[in-house]
């Protein structure tokens, strides 16, 4: 059984309770639930987005992985046998190298969020982009659990 944290916790209970505040004539039982789990980098990404976006904070993922191109075709032989020949490549993304995985405004402030999960580091272009968001008076932040990120926007921001 899966244990959540105390800052999963609060935002499923924040996500509940906009979902009440959003449709207030649907009974609670006919509501979805809101299930946010920080187990994977995918999942952490998505409890900070929506807790940026729940408090009314602009924020967007960001990704730079490119464009996949599949070139690959299916055939049947003569024999029956299904076949694939070809290739799948990628086309390189037009955002700059580094970039973090989250871009958000909070209360006027660029901050950028690195997510960092498990045995994950920061590459050298990551490096770089930090050193280009703090240069220029944005805030770059690595976060590697939900309760890390909730810890430091109470303590940045308050609430």
């Amino acid at each position: 059984m899966n244990r959540q944290s105390s800052a999963i916790k609060e935002l499923n209970r924040l996500a509940c309770q906009r979902q009440r505040e959003l449709h207030p004539d649907v009974p609670v039982a006919y509501l979805p639930p809101h299930r946010y789990l920080d187990h994977s980098a995918n999942g952490l990404t998505r409890c900070v987005l929506a807790w940026l976006k729940l408090n009314g904070h602009q924020a967007e993922r960001i990704s730079v992985t490119g464009r996949r191109i599949d070139q690959r075709q299916t055939y049947t032989d003569v024999l029956g046998q299904r076949r694939q020949v070809g290739t799948v490549k990628w086309i390189a993304s037009s955002m700059q190298r580094g970039s973090a995985d989250i871009s958000a405004i909070i209360k006027g402030i660029p901050v950028k969020i690195e997510i960092k999960f498990g045995d994950d580091r920061q590459s050298d272009y990551q490096r770089t982009y930090q050193a280009e968001v703090e240069r220029s008076g944005g805030i770059y932040l690595i976060v590697g659990t939900f309760q890390e990120f909730l810890d430091w926007y109470r303590q940045k921001f308050g609430k």
